[in-house]
């Protein structure tokens, strides 16, 4: 049995908690927020969900050194699903408390950082794996999972692609959409460049760019484009390996025009600027402006993930596409969003505290082979279909 924490009380930390509690192997688990309240209500909603008492909640500041010194001590492995501005602070943390560590992640240069203190995290015997979410997270996962389904029959990969989204079922509100995630994350992940593979080498393509549609039979059409971070580490892995790797997102037709705008007129940036007596920033003002309109609580949402695999084998090329979309849960009140990005990362913690993934600081791709990760998503009860195509 093990004991796990979960840093930070939002909506994705507290689905991560009920899922190492509930099929983790738990012995406890302890939800940690810098604000006392949050905490206790995520560790109450937990209880609630079980039955029985699995859940505790303690107050800890992620910039508090000591604080979180002694939450970590005592604990087995954690999850952090704090902003990834505290990442590299409390993966140092992790390691010299001698702790297992997991996040969610969603900036690859603070990625590459924490990859970087392998050589600490080894001699500490503590394993820690970042980036688990939904995307990056469990977009890469199908599609690792497509390429060993290629290799199960005998072919070479040689083009991954990925689409992945997370939209409301109800699509009438502003530009079709709704946030349940951090309002940060998202402006991020329309801003600067994506890393990719294109032809057999590392690319960097402006976000908001190569419009497509996609079609999916039980929401129709949908739009697709480039955003950052979604792919992670894992072009390094296989530049020179595949002739391609690229993650899109998806939207209702009709958002990719609105947002581009946005971008286009400078609210993404970060410098401040003069306007009358005042220096605003920006990404501030537009934040303020938006976040009313689109973040919400207890949505009802539909999270859309494709990974389509080529190869090439003895009998010519092959396509296998991997599907995966996921509702709302009304039994447990967490939306697909929270489940997808929380159990993402619960199932990683879980694969560690199990000696599954051997110490050191992993990159999804290298931590654990995704045909195994899927046998853990299998029994949480998510679904996926594979399909097959010929040339």
């Amino acid at each position: 049995m093990t004991a796990y924490g979960v840093l930070g009380a939002g909506r994705q930390g507290t689905a991560t908690a009920y899922d190492l509690a509930a099929h983790g192997g738990a012995k406890r688990v302890v939800v940690a927020d810098g604000r006392r309240d949050a905490a206790r209500a995520a560790a109450e909603r937990v209880n609630g969900l079980l039955g029985r008492e699995m859940a505790e909640y303690a107050e800890v500041d992620a910039s508090d050194d000591r604080a979180l010194a002694s939450f970590l001590e005592p604990l087995d492995a954690f999850v952090c699903a704090v902003p990834y501005a505290f990442l590299l602070p409390v993966t140092r943390a992790a390691i010299s408390a001698g702790t297992s560590m997991v996040d969610m992640g969603g900036h690859t240069d603070t990625v590459m950082a924490q990859l970087a203190m392998h050589p600490e995290a080894l001699r500490a015997g503590v394993a820690v794996v970042p980036d688990c979410g939904m995307g990056p997270g469990m977009n890469n996962t199908l599609g690792l999972y497509a390429m060993e389904l290629l290799q199960g029959r005998g072919m070479t990969p040689r083009r991954v692609h990925l689409w992945d989204g997370g939209l409301p079922q109800d699509r009438s509100g502003p530009w079709g959409y709704r946030l349940c995630f951090n309002l940060e994350g998202l402006t991020n992940e329309y801003d600067g460049q994506a890393l990719i593979v294109r032809g057999g080498r590392l690319a960097h393509i402006d976000t908001l760019t190569e419009l497509e549609e996609v079609d999916f039979e039980e929401l129709g059409t949908l739009e697709a484009f480039v955003t950052s971070g979604g792919t992670s580490t894992v072009p390094f892995a296989f530049e020179g390996v595949l002739e391609a790797y690229d993650n899109k997102t998806l939207r209702y037709p009709g958002h990719v025009a609105a947002f581009k705008a946005f971008k286009d007129l400078g609210l993404f940036g970060r410098e401040p600027i003069r306007v009358g007596e005042a220096e605003v920033r920006p990404r501030d003002f537009y934040h303020a402006l938006l976040g009313p309109l689109i973040e919400t609580h207890g949505l009802q949402d539909v999270c859309v993930l494709r990974a389509r695999a080529e190869g090439e084998g003895t009998e010519g090329p092959a396509a296998v596409v991997v599907d995966m979309i996921d509702r709302y849960d009304p039994a447990t009140g967490f939306a697909a969003m929270e489940r997808l990005t929380g159990w993402h990362a619960s199932i990683m913690a879980a694969l560690i505290a199990a000696g599954e993934v051997p110490p050191g600081v992993h990159s999804l791709e290298k931590a654990v082979a995704a045909s195994r990760f899927m046998e853990e998503v299998g029994k949480r009860g998510f679904t996926w279909t594979e399909r097959w195509e010929r040339g």
